[in-house]
C-alpha cells in the first residue's frame, strides 16, 4: 500500500481479512448452482458474513463511528462527522452466478465528505484506493484517468437496463439513446464500484447509471477524482443518480443524458 495513514491501513486490514472468507465463499458457487435450493441462500449469508468480519475489524479500532453498509443498515447512526460506507459484495448477481467480477467497497467519511476509498476486487487481486490529496492508485502503481475527448471514441460503462425495475423505461431509453447518438461503445457490467474504479484507472471513459445505493459508489467517489475525474452526483429521494468520466468528455455526456 502506497498510502499508510492510519485509516486506509485499517480499511486495508478489513477487507483482506474478509476477502478471505469470500473467495472461499466463491469457489463453492459453481457446486450449488445444480443444488435443488440454489445458491440464493447462501449468497446472502456470504454477504452478511463478510460485512460482519469487516463492521468488527473497523469499529474495534473506533468503536464510535458511524456506520452505513448494504446488510446491516447503521450503527452509530448519532455520529454525523466520522462514518464508514460499506458494501460487503458489489455485484451480488454475478457473484450468484459464478461470473468473477464483484468487488469489497469500503469508504471512509467525514463531515458529509469521502476521504477515503478502497475497492477491492477478490478474485483477480485488484486493488483501487485513494486518499483525498494523495492520488489514486491501482495495487501500488499511480492511476490517471483516460485522455479520450470524444464521446465517438470514448468505452462508456452503465448499470441499465434493469427491466425489472422499469416503470417508464427511462433507464433502457437512456441506454439506448446515448448508444445511438453518440457512437460510443457502451458495456454494462454489473458492479457500481468496478466500474467507477475501471474509469479511474481508465479501462473505461465514462459511466453513468440511475437509482444507485450510496454504499455503491461512495468508494469510487474519491477514486475517481483523485485520479482526474469528475463526478455529478444527484439524490433523488433515498437513491443517487450518477454520471461519472474523465472529465474530458463529461459535458458531452451529460448533454444526451437526463441527470435529475
Amino acid at each position: 500500500m502506497r498510502l499508510n495513514s492510519p485509516k486506509m491501513n485499517l480499511m486495508y486490514k478489513a477487507c483482506m481479512k474478509a476477502s478471505r472468507s469470500l473467495i472461499r465463499d466463491f469457489g463453492e458457487i459453481e457446486k450449488l448452482q445444480v443444488s435443488s435450493k440454489g445458491p440464493a441462500d447462501f449468497v446472502t449469508a456470504a454477504d452478511r458474513r463478510t460485512e460482519k468480519i469487516i463492521i468488527e475489524e473497523l469499529l474495534k479500532a473506533h468503536p464510535d463511528f458511524g456506520v452505513l453498509s448494504e446488510e446491516i443498515g447503521q450503527i452509530n447512526e448519532a455520529n454525523k462527522n466520522n462514518r464508514w460506507i460499506i458494501d460487503p459484495i458489489d455485484g451480488t448477481i454475478n457473484f450468484l452466478h459464478g461470473i468473477p467480477h464483484f468487488a469489497i467497497s469500503i469508504a471512509y467519511e467525514e463531515k458529509e465528505e469521502i476521504l477515503c476509498g478502497l475497492i477491492f476486487d477478490p478474485i483477480k487481486d485488484e486493488i483501487f484506493f485513494a486518499e483525498k490529496g494523495s492520488g489514486a492508485f491501482f495495487n501500488n502503481s499511480r492511476i490517471r484517468v483516460s485522455k479520450k475527448n470524444k464521446l465517438k471514441d470514448s468505452v462508456l460503462v452503465t448499470g441499465g437496463p434493469k427491466f425489472g425495475s422499469l416503470k417508464k423505461n427511462k433507464i433502457f431509453e437512456e441506454y439506448v439513446k446515448v448508444s445511438k447518438l453518440t457512437n460510443a461503445a457502451v458495456r454494462k457490467f454489473g458492479s457500481a464500484a468496478l466500474a467507477m474504479s475501471y474509469v479511474a484507472a481508465g479501462r473505461f471513459d465514462g459511466y453513468w447509471e440511475w437509482e444507485l445505493n450510496y454504499w455503491d459508489i461512495a468508494a469510487g467517489i474519491v477514486i475517481l477524482k483523485e485520479a482526474g475525474g469528475y463526478v455529478d452526483l444527484k439524490k433523488p429521494k433515498k437513491n443517487v443518480n450518477v454520471v461519472a468520466t474523465n472529465s474530458k468528455i463529461h459535458e458531452e455526456l451529460n448533454s444526451v443524458l437526463s441527470i435529475d
